[in-house]
């Protein structure tokens, strides 16, 4: 079992993993969408997200160790049904989907959130109330783009950030619920032939990288502000989804 050589391939992947470690470790929220697109720049979008599965598993881990039982779970029982949903509709439309309209989609998503929250003033002192409707749409949503790209995050921030929980409950419930998406997307990835050994094998190779990156990330939310946190987050939102939806329209335009 070999794994990718190309030096191109470490160059893209290095970043990648650090981004999502820090991502999974509850630090930065969306930044860990980064992963797939850095990728495709030296493999396919398939490839990419085959590479990135077992390793979004493993860091699941030891962020589900870390925060073991700072959740909200109220939260949680709304949106992980409607990602499994989300999930399965993914799986059905696998074949059929085209990964650029997904990026375009995701993009816009996290364009609009940002936009109402600048334009609007949406710097909420108060929570938002729990809404199972919108919780259920966003989850149903975040299942979706999270199977076809691991791009879930925009979605399931929709429905999260306006409840304005402590950043650790944040960071904890993120853990939970990308965790239980991931671990449910392992049967329906290798069904579709993702796992061959040169993938699982480059994953290998990247895996210490994930796990100090994790671990930062987790330390680092306990060192930061709430609204430093806050911001971090939004302006993340904003470089991902400049780049999901150039990345959609170009690809889809060509």
């Amino acid at each position: 079992m070999i794994p990718i050589i190309d030096p191109w391939f470490y160059f893209a992947a290095i970043p990648a993993v650090i981004v999502v470690g820090l991502s999974k470790g509850g630090f930065g929220g969306t930044m860990g969408m980064l992963a797939v697109p850095i990728l495709t720049l030296a493999i396919s979008p398939v490839q990419a997200a085959g590479i990135m599965l077992p390793i979004l598993v493993l860091m699941d881990i030891v962020a589900l160790i870390a925060y073991k039982g700072r959740a909200n779970w109220q939260c949680l029982s709304i949106l992980l049904p409607a990602t499994v949903v989300g999930i399965g509709i993914g799986w059905a439309a696998a074949a059929y989907v085209n990964d650029d309209f997904v990026r375009l989609l995701v993009g816009l998503i996290s364009l609009a959130f940002v936009a109402d929250h600048v334009f609007k003033g949406r710097k909420q002192e108060t929570a938002a109330r729990h809404n199972p409707a919108k919780g259920f749409f966003w989850g149903g949503i975040a299942g979706f783009t999270s199977f076809i790209s691991h791009t879930g995050g925009p979605p399931y921030q929709m429905y999260t950030v306006p409840l304005r929980m402590p950043q650790a409950i944040y960071a904890g419930t993120a853990v939970i619920f990308f965790a239980t998406g991931n671990a449910i997307k392992l049967v329906p990835y290798f069904l579709l032939g993702q796992f061959d050994t040169t993938n699982l094998t480059t994953s290998a190779v990247l895996v210490p990288l994930a796990f100090l990156a994790t671990l930062a990330g987790i330390r680092l939310v306990r060192l930061v502000k709430a609204e430093t946190f806050y911001t971090f987050i939004y302006v993340f939102m904003a470089v991902i989804g400049l780049k999901l939806t150039y990345d959609g329209l170009v690809n889809l335009l060509a």
